[in-house]
């Protein structure tokens, strides 16, 4: 059998995104922070995007100065000049430039009118150092020789974010030594741990919990001693003993803490209940993770990008553009554009920077409108959220915004994607007002958020030696009008982390 060429013409649909749709998408997904920093990352690689300082002069000033000289510039231009049309004159850009030459592209907020509404400093976070910097600041004021000194920050280089060591004294004396370690080196490690030992946060430096827990212990027990020297009274019996019990627990017995077996803690460890649940108690307030709190991986800076603010009986949204560059087209590229001695190269490349810049325009224009509309059917389902606080929560779906306001419910999911807003109830992220639906109360709809709380709540109260379990749990709700299953209960403990019921008994 011969085997034919043959042509076929199939028709198919398929999406394509053009970069100009691309980018609107990925500018729809940024807070305002990443917007500023895309917006200076623009300003450095186009030239046609301007910024506008406070003192720059307006387009009245620039017009009367420049007019004479346009105007003899365009005289020059002879009529007939040009042979054939230019595509780039097709395209109505006349509005764009309009709005977006002078004085600066800005749309009108309002975000500077209520400085006695805006958030506190509180809820914005600057990064802070990182444990490496925080110790090896903390070495700058220590009287260290220098070989000791190589040594400690080796230490230091070699803790993860917990604040636990991850070489062992044999691999870290190699690299003191550069080659096999002798035993100077591994005195020199041991020594350089024992400065570790000794730097705030206490604990870090350690190889495990149970370290970690000894090290603390150790510390305060030498603390609660100088504070009764110089008060010039000794240490408590009861404290000492609560110490010895902790010390006792931590070093050899973790697995009955865990368990929370109090009667087996107090048959091992030979100490009254009161002596162990006093030292229990003394080492629930230690930290297993010291180096966790200067970790920088969690740290985040947050600024609201929009606010609801009550105006008179209803409330409003306003956008948070503060600190975001003002725009503008440069006139000078246009007047290239005009010149007929440009040459052809830079003829096209100005007007690609110019379609550039001027999509980028529209684009945060665009992200402005979807925010604006997507935070006003927010206020408009959630009134009595923002007069009574989190428990008038009201559930509210993505696709239900979306289909509202008209557009895709993935454009709704990245324009509240990262963002803020400041409420009359305090700073929110956006997502937190989507939420689901369960039955509740008289046959209404309760959020999810407010079922977990009710889970969390009813847990908290319980009694620790007679946990509820699920099933009761499950029960207690449906007895308050929430239809719930023992899964589902389950389901949502696990989601926050919560312990099983045997976990959770302290015997």
């Amino acid at each position: 059998m011969l085997l034919q060429p043959r042509l076929n013409v199939r028709v198919s649909q398929r999406q394509v995104l053009t970069p100009g749709l691309m980018q609107m998408v990925s500018v729809l997904a940024l807070n305002k922070l990443e917007l500023k920093d895309m917006i200076n990352g623009e300003l450095v690689e186009n030239p046609v995007l301007e910024e506008i300082e406070e003192s720059s002069e307006t387009f009245d000033e620039r017009t009367a100065r420049e007019g004479d000289r346009e105007r003899s510039a365009e005289d020059l231009v002879v009529e007939g000049e040009r042979t054939e049309k230019d595509p780039f004159d097709e395209i109505d850009f006349g509005s764009y430039f309009q709005d977006y030459l002078d004085p600066g592209f800005r749309t009108a907020s309002n975000f500077e009118d209520y400085d006695s509404e805006k958030p506190s400093f509180e809820h914005f976070l600057a990064q802070p150092s990182t444990l490496s910097d925080y110790l090896t600041w903390q070495l700058g004021s220590m009287p260290l020789r220098q070989e000791l000194r190589t040594a400690v920050e080796l230490v230091i280089g070699n803790l993860n974010e917990d604040g636990y060591l991850t070489a062992s004294d044999q691999e870290l004396a190699e690299a003191l030594a550069g080659s096999e370690a002798g035993q100077a080196e591994l005195i020199l490690v041991a020594e350089a741990r024992g400065v570790v030992a000794h730097l705030d946060p206490i604990g870090v430096g350690a190889r495990d919990l149970r370290e970690c827990l000894l090290l603390q212990i150790e510390a305060l027990r030498c603390e609660a001693l100088l504070v009764g020297k110089r008060n010039r009274a000794p240490v408590p019996e009861d404290a000492v003993a609560t110490f010895d019990a902790a010390a006792l627990i931590a070093d050899r017995h973790l697995s009955l803490l865990q368990k929370k077996d109090m009667r087996e803690l107090t048959r091992v460890s030979h100490r009254t209940p009161e002596q162990v649940a006093a030292a229990v108690d003394l080492i629930r307030s230690l930290d297993p993770r010291p180096g966790q709190r200067y970790s920088s991986s969690d740290t985040r800076l947050i600024e609201p990008d929009v606010a609801f603010v009550k105006r008179g009986d209803e409330y409003v949204v306003v956008m948070n553009e503060e600190d975001l560059p003002a725009l503008r087209l440069n006139q000078g590229y246009r007047k290239m554009l005009r010149e007929k001695s440009t040459e052809r190269e830079v003829r096209e490349y100005v007007k690609e920077r110019y379609k550039s810049a001027i999509q980028l325009l529209r684009n945060i224009e665009q992200r402005k409108n979807t925010i604006v509309r997507t935070c006003e059917a927010i206020v408009r389902r959630q009134q009595e959220f923002l007069e009574r606080g989190v428990e008038a929560l009201k559930p509210m779906m993505i696709k239900e915004v979306a289909e509202e306001i008209g557009v895709h419910a993935s454009t709704v999911s990245r324009a509240v994607a990262n963002k803020y807003v400041h409420t009359t109830q305090g700073v929110y992220e956006l997502r937190f007002f989507f939420t689901e639906s369960v039955n509740g109360p008289e046959g209404g709809d309760l959020p999810l958020l407010l079922l977990k709380r009710r889970v969390k709540k009813l847990i908290e109260d319980e009694d620790p030696r007679k946990p509820w379990t699920d099933e009761y749990l499950a029960a207690e709700l449906q007895r308050q009008g929430i239809r719930v299953t023992r899964r589902t209960v389950a389901k949502y403990r696990e989601d926050m982390q919560i312990p099983s019921t045997h976990q959770r008994r302290v015997r």
